[in-house]
């Protein structure tokens, strides 16, 4: 098999987190940057990566690198580049994204225009023809500039990893899947450990930790856009990659996980997500104010995402309600809390300073993570 380097994109504050499932699925980690990291791996480390990963945006295959501080340098670099290696002359091409950071080259659509006739460019002369039809499949570019060196990737994931297949509906600012996941890996809760949710919204995080409960793949469910590269990756490689999940995947395993909302409507529809994914059984869901916020059992974890008061309105209501959230979290017994939010006075209204707090931007917002620690359990 070839090796390719991978380049898995994640929030920014998440690298480590990404960098454990990768190490974790048995790959070589050959650059973290920020907001990415960059690993080396086979045919089938592009379907494990896209099927298994719970935290990246999505998976590119890398076809080169370059310096470009001139608009002729990124159309020769990019034109030097083995583009007949990846892109059948029936494919269909285009450059979906540009980013640059502290480069010459700036402008998005200039430099997505330019590659894309440098490609063309490239492509003319290996497949001798003068023209594409371009109705093959399709094979998305994304390119990174950085201090003038340009980075430039297949996508081979197509819609984000972050959408599972399960959320249908949501709330109205609801958490992304792999941020949700990565708040649960951030902790160090498991399957043994209750998990409440009291601000559910669409049911997110009580879904993504069902869902590492039962070991199920996040992308167990979905398709990907390199599914159709046959030429690249053979079929069978997909299908062995999904046995596998397939094989791992236990719905059966009992859980304490519980999810609360003021609304009996997100409710239904944190049931129905559940449904979905099919962790139903794995959760119970229930209308309850966080006023209502209390469990008998000691040890376990509040993981939530409380409003932030994005909207004037509702920053009024703030103080109130963190200082409701840090009585109920007071009055639960040995317990962790794991809560993310832009609220600037989160500690002060909660009356308790985090033991920890991690700085995670949720797509321009910057956010933290306040970790509350409680004692471990005595040992079984």
């Amino acid at each position: 098999m070839r090796k390719f380097e991978l380049i898995a994109p994640c929030h920014f504050g998440l690298e480590a987190v990404l960098k454990r499932e990768i190490l974790d699925l048995g790959y070589d980690i050959l650059q973290v940057e920020d907001g990415r990291i960059t690993f080396l791996g086979d045919e089938e480390g592009i379907c494990r990566a896209n099927i298994f990963l719970r935290t990246a945006e999505r998976v590119l295959l890398k076809v080169g690198s370059f310096q470009a501080e001139t608009f002729e340098e990124l159309f020769q670099g990019t034109k030097s580049l083995p583009w007949e290696e990846y892109i059948p002359k029936e494919g269909k091409f285009w450059v979906t994204k540009a980013a640059s950071i502290k480069s010459k080259l700036f402008s998005p659509s200039d430099i997505q225009s330019i590659m894309k006739k440098a490609m063309v460019e490239r492509m003319k002369q290996k497949y001798r023809i003068s023209w594409f039809e371009e109705n093959g499949e399709a094979f998305p570019v994304r390119v990174f500039l950085k201090k003038d060196q340009v980075t430039v990737a297949l996508d081979t994931t197509g819609e984000s990893l972050h959408k599972r297949g399960y959320r249908k509906l949501t709330a109205k600012a609801p958490i992304a899947e792999n941020l949700a996941a990565a708040l649960i890996l951030l902790s160090p809760w498991n399957k043994e450990r209750i998990l409440v949710d009291p601000f559910c919204g669409s049911g997110t995080i009580p879904i993504e930790a069902a869902l590492m409960a039962a070991n199920a793949a996040p992308g167990m469910n979905r398709s990907f856009l390199s599914d159709a590269w046959s030429h690249l990756i053979p079929k069978k490689i997909w299908y062995d990659s999904m046995d596998e999940a397939n094989d791992l995947a236990d719905f059966s395993v009992k859980t304490d996980i519980q999810g609360y909302d003021l609304s009996e409507d997100m409710v239904k529809i944190s049931r129905a997500n559940a449904r979905l994914a099919g962790v139903e059984q794995m959760i119970h869901f229930q209308k309850r104010d966080v006023a209502d916020l209390s469990h008998s059992r000691k040890y376990g974890f509040v993981i939530t995402n409380p409003p932030y008061g994005e909207r004037l309105e509702e920053k009024e209501m703030l103080p109130a309600l963190y200082e409701t959230i840090g009585e109920r979290f007071r009055a639960l017994d040995a317990w962790s809390m794991y809560l993310i939010t832009s609220y600037g006075e989160a500690e002060r209204y909660i009356g308790r300073k985090a033991d920890k707090n991690r700085k995670i931007y949720n797509g321009m917002m910057k956010t933290y993570l306040y970790q509350f620690m409680g004692p471990k359990p005595p040992r079984k």
